[in-house]
């Protein structure tokens, strides 16, 4: 038997230049029903197995500021197909953006995280606190499956400090957590800029919290300094990993550990397996540890110092190594989000192009096979159950 998944490894590795360009779907196109582009996606899967594909359509242009709605399709059938975009949030001249879904599957109600700022601000001007305004931290709700969803709520005053000034929730999935003492905590990777005195702003990581099933948020642990768009998973030992954007000019990810819910985090380290061209990316846990069945991480990121080659890694040691590689799309490329489908395919909705990373959105379904062929089947793992559908692994 190690013999057998050893050759499977080597097969995994030597196939990992290839697409899978036929496996993909567009979802959203520049230019048309009134957006000149789409950016920022944003994937969960509820209990019932519909996939909520969320980002933001920008009227302007391509640019972070101007007119910018935030925006969802839904699939039926694990992202075969797909509604026409609804409007989940506008504010017209404004920026309403930066989707971070999470659902408590408790309850089956997703809450989904989200920023706003005046259009006529950028965020060199709120992060140099040259604006009209600065940014507002929402959340909205849904209890039938993401078909209507709730008048934003304003949380600022709970997650952001007063000093703070650029603030991003996500952009990417959140997680509920499953063990430990805090197992039924939503999760919400976020960041922001503050200013350090003469030596300008700097950015930081963070997460944002609730235990009362998303009716209240808390600001949990800050991160170092250079840290920025970030995404998180649950580790098999209640744990949470924060893997994060890094402005610390090595083309590398940045990672931190929490043992405490993510109140506190260790230090940071660069992680030297996750090339980035600095970037967002994305953490989903795959499947959990116990019996014959190995612990899997996927991490989804543009695997490159360009933002091209969207790459899925798999780490069977809690993100400590990420042995296989697998290239879902080798042109440009850019933000990704990933989710695990009810037949426990992977679905990842990406941004990609011909020319430039802005063209698309597209969602990949990612058989398990194709990560490892003959592990899946050696080790007996199953779809899951639409009720298991929710566990969702968490600059431009």
């Amino acid at each position: 038997m190690g013999r057998l998944i050893m050759n499977c490894y080597i097969l995994a590795g030597a196939l990992a230049a290839g697409t899978m360009n036929s496996q993909l779907t567009d979802v959203f196109f520049a230019g048309r029903d009134g957006y000149h582009t789409y950016r920022i996606p944003a994937v969960v899967v509820t209990v019932h197995g519909t996939v909520l594909a969320f980002c933001e359509g920008r009227k302007d242009g391509r640019g972070d500021s101007g007119e910018i709605d935030l925006l969802l399709k839904r699939s039926r059938d694990g992202g075969r197909t797909w509604s026409g975009a609804k409007v989940v949030w506008s504010d017209p001249g404004n920026t309403c953006g930066n989707p971070a879904p999470v659902e408590d599957v408790s309850i089956g109600e997703i809450s989904l995280l989200m920023t706003w700022n005046r259009g006529s601000d950028s965020e060199e001007q709120i992060t140099h606190r040259k604006a009209r305004d600065t940014r507002h931290v929402f959340v909205t709700r849904s209890t039938d499956d993401g078909a209507s969803w709730s008048r934003p709520q304003d949380i600022t005053a709970s997650v952001k400090k007063p000093d703070w000034d650029w603030y991003a929730t996500g952009p990417v999935n959140g997680i509920q957590l499953t063990r430990g003492a805090h197992a039924g905590r939503l999760v919400i990777p976020c960041n922001h800029t503050e200013l350090n005195g003469t030596n300008g702003p700097v950015t930081r990581s963070h997460i944002i919290f609730s235990d009362d099933h998303g009716k209240t948020w808390q600001l949990g642990g800050i991160e170092e300094e250079k840290t920025n768009e970030s995404t998180v998973v649950e580790l098999a030992d209640g744990s949470l990993m924060q893997n994060m954007r890094s402005y610390q000019r090595k083309n590398r990810r940045a990672v931190a550990i929490s043992k405490d819910g993510g109140a506190t985090w260790s230090p940071v380290k660069l992680d030297q397996a996750l090339i980035e061209p600095v970037c967002q990316a994305s953490l989903l846990r795959w499947t959990w540890p116990g019996g014959a069945q190995k612990s899997r991480i996927l991490f989804a990121n543009p695997a490159s110092t360009k933002r091209e080659k969207l790459t899925v890694r798999i780490s069977y040691d809690e993100g400590a190594t990420w042995p296989v590689a697998r290239e879902i799309y080798a042109g440009p490329s850019g933000y990704s989000c990933m989710a695990i489908l009810p037949d426990n395919s992977v679905g990842c909705l990406f941004e990609r192009g011909e020319k430039i990373y802005a063209e698309k959105i597209s969602f990949g379904r990612i058989p398990p096979g194709w990560f490892e062929n003959v592990i899946m089947e050696t080790e007996g793992v199953k779809p899951r159950s639409p009720n298991q559908a929710g566990q969702n692994g968490n600059g431009r």
